[in-house]
Order: C-alpha cells, then sequence, then structure tokens
C-alpha cells in the first residue's frame, strides 16, 4: 500500500496547498469561485473533450459496468435515505444525505488522479460514472427536493432537470467529444496543442480549487458528516465491488477502476445543489471535510487491492 499511497500523495498536497491558501485568504472565497469556474468551464472541460474525441463509443459503452455501478449506488443511497428517514428527516435531507453517500468528487479528482495511477485507459470507464452520476444522480436530486416541496411532480421540475444537464460543461464537453469521434474527424495538430495545454492545467487547477473550497467548510454535525463519510469511503465502493466482481461481472481493470472511483469523497457540487435549494448545507459541507480528509488513507488502500485484481 505503500507505494500507491506516495504517488497519490502528491494530489492530496495540491489539496492541502490549496486549504492553507483559502485557510489563511491569501486565496480568497471570490478567488476560489472564480478558479473553479475556469477548471470547470475550460480546463476539465477540455481535458474531457479531448480524451472522448479520441475514443470510440462503441469500444467505450460498456453496460453491465454501468448497470453494476448503478446498482451499487442504489444499494447505498437507499441505505442512506432509510437511515435518513429514522432519524425524522424530511424528503429532501434525505435526498441531500443520500447524494452525499453516493457521489465521489470524480470530475475534479477522479479524472486526472485515475487516468495518471491507472493508465489512460482509465478515462472510459470514469467517464462512464461520470455520465451516470451527472444525468441519473443530479437529477434524482433536484426531482426529489423540488417534487417534496410542491408536492406533485410537473413539466417545470422536468424542464429545470433538462435545462440543468444541458448547461452542465462536461457533459457537454463529453458528448462533443464522441460526436467528433463518431464522425471521424482528426483533430488538427493546432486544435490538439490547444486542447493538450488548456487540459493541462486541469489537474492542479481543479486539486487546487478542491482545496481552497475546503477552507470554507464548515464541520457542524460531526456525527452526520462522519455516518456519511462512511457510507461513501466504505460501503459505496464495497457495495460497487460486490456488483462488478460477482453480480454483474466485467472485465478486471475496468472493475478496478470503477471501484477506485466509487471510493472518492463527497463530490463538491453536492453542496453547491443543497446551498442552492436551501437544504441542509452545513450537513453536505461536513461530510465534504470529513470524507476528503479521511479519503487520503481510505483511496490509497482501495487502489493498493484492485491494482491487485
Amino acid at each position: 500500500m505503500l507505494p500507491i499511497f506516495l504517488k497519490t500523495l502528491p494530489f492530496f498536497a495540491i489539496i492541502a496547498l490549496g486549504y492553507w491558501a483559502g485557510r489563511t485568504r491569501f486565496f480568497s472565497a471570490e478567488a476560489t469561485a472564480y478558479l473553479t469556474k475556469f477548471v470547470f468551464f475550460f480546463a476539465l472541460s477540455a481535458m474531457l473533450f479531448r480524451f472522448a474525441a479520441n475514443l470510440s463509443l462503441a469500444e467505450v459503452i460498456n453496460w453491465r459496468l454501468m448497470g453494476g455501478y448503478l446498482w451499487g449506488c442504489a444499494v447505498v443511497y437507499g441505505l442512506a435515505t432509510i437511515v435518513a428517514f429514522l432519524r425524522k428527516q424530511d424528503v429532501a435531507t434525505a435526498a441531500v444525505e443520500a447524494q452525499c453517500a453516493v457521489i465521489g468528487n470524480t470530475g475534479f479528482l477522479g479524472v486526472p488522479m485515475l487516468t495518471l495511477l491507472m493508465g489512460p485507459a482509465a478515462i472510459g470507464p470514469v467517464m462512464q460514472l461520470l455520465a451516470v452520476d451527472l444525468i441519473v444522480f443530479s437529477s434524482l436530486i433536484v426531482i426529489l427536493i423540488t417534487g417534496s416541496r410542491d408536492g406533485r411532480m410537473s413539466l417545470s421540475i422536468l424542464r429545470t432537470v433538462a435545462g440543468g444537464l444541458i448547461r452542465n460543461p462536461m457533459i457537454v464537453a463529453i458528448s462533443l467529444g464522441f460526436i467528433w469521434s463518431a464522425l471521424e474527424i482528426p483533430i488538427p495538430d493546432p486544435m490538439n496543442e490547444f486542447l493538450a495545454i488548456l487540459g493541462g492545467a486541469a489537474t492542479p487547477g481543479a486539486l487546487f480549487a478542491i482545496g481552497a473550497s475546503l477552507a470554507t467548510k464548515s464541520a457542524e454535525r460531526i456525527s452526520v458528516a462522519a455516518w456519511l463519510s462512511f457510507c461513501k469511503l466504505v460501503l459505496h465502493p464495497l457495495a460497487v465491488a460486490i456488483a462488478v466482481l460477482w453480480l454483474f461481472p466485467i472485465d478486471p481493470y475496468s472493475a478496478a477502476v470503477v471501484i477506485a472511483a466509487a471510493s472518492l469523497p463527497v463530490a463538491g457540487n453536492v453542496y453547491m445543489l443543497a446551498q442552492h435549494y436551501g437544504v441542509a448545507p452545513h450537513r453536505a459541507s461536513a461530510a465534504i471535510l470529513v470524507s476528503t480528509a479521511f479519503s487520503i488513507g481510505t483511496v490509497s488502500a482501495v487502489i493498493a487491492w484492485v491494482m491487485q485484481l
């Protein structure tokens, strides 16, 4: 495990550097917001487009992989929801807690880290998981929160969901990349260099932005945050492992990537959604902070295990 830990350490060191910069106000909250926007809309989108444009959609799509990942997510999502209801939480709060339990930082942390640690071939499985997270679960939380407030489903909810998907730069970048690949258009050298340079900023920029944003997070509701972190860092990769290794078996390499991705800490966009809808933002904030801190050890352990598959 030590060699893997040493390989993951630089990634978490950049997160720690960002945290220091945010905590000391060397990097203001406004600066962090703009850095995050740059990474989200430009650097990460360039990286995802370039990866997708060089992949064949027919070769990448693996329905068993996505089915196994969805099964694992559904089990943990359901468990987190049941526990929330047993604690007398409403539907909206339960939805936020369940989102914390299954949505990892695949975009900002998983894409750069797993492709570097597990090889370029990891990008195919990672993008499939990213698409499931963005399309299925980002839509589900909006439907549950909005539907619980309105007391019914309506076309306006579906319009909100569709609008959110269309405006998400990661979904747009992946989709355009696969369209480019399907048309079999070679990427001109100047364009490829442009995408490579811009996409190269995604890894350090995303990691630094994660750390700087964590500096603004509170550690309230530690007991709930600890439970949700346990769900995300332990139960989620365990459930996904059971699915992709035994229930919906896939090739060992893809299974390793999927399990490693499932072990990532809670994603920052869960907090953004919670804050936007005014539902348990401090709870989501604490889960992100606690899970990221503990993931320094747990992610290394999971990757060390799956590399032996």
